[in-house]
């Protein structure tokens, strides 16, 4: 029997309560055995992990950290709309937003923090479908938005 939860607990990974939306929006809807998680930044105890564009005001590494943030918000979501992350049947799709410098191209490299941290978390179960997209500006001067549709029990 998979248990998710006492592996997000063996990876010293904390699943916060879902942020709040900032819009008229909710964070999550279930549809049948699907949720789709609203966009998520790299909220992280009340205060943004990172601000500005990747490939000038920060590095990879700094919008990858911001990706894996991103994924445990939509966790939340997730968690908050099933109960409990062992009712995961597999991640199916993740699309990632990068706020990217002109010329900057590693989008997928910054968006494999979030994939990565599923594919940790939910082994086989966590690959997914994925688009890792660069765009001019994102809401809050964020560098990252992640969101993802989610099969359930």
């Amino acid at each position: 029997m998979k248990d998710y939860e006492d592996r997000v607990e063996e990876l010293g990974i904390e699943i916060p309560e879902p942020p709040k939306p900032v819009g008229s929006y909710i964070p999550a809807r279930r549809a049948g055995d699907l949720v789709f998680c609203s966009g998520q930044g790299p909220l992280k105890d009340d205060e943004f992990l990172h601000l500005g564009k990747v490939g000038s005001d920060l590095t990879v590494e700094e919008g990858y950290e911001a990706a894996k943030v991103c994924a445990i918000n939509c966790l939340a979501e997730v968690k908050s709309e099933v109960g409990s992350l062992n009712k995961v049947d597999k991640i199916i799709k993740v699309r990632g937003f990068v706020s990217s410098a002109p010329g900057f191209d590693k989008q997928p490299d910054v968006v494999n923090g979030a994939s990565n941290l599923l594919q940790k978390i939910f082994g086989e179960n966590g690959k997914h479908a994925r688009a890792a997209l660069g765009t001019s500006d994102l809401p809050g001067n964020i560098p990252v938005e992640v969101e993802m549709v989610v099969k359930v029990e």
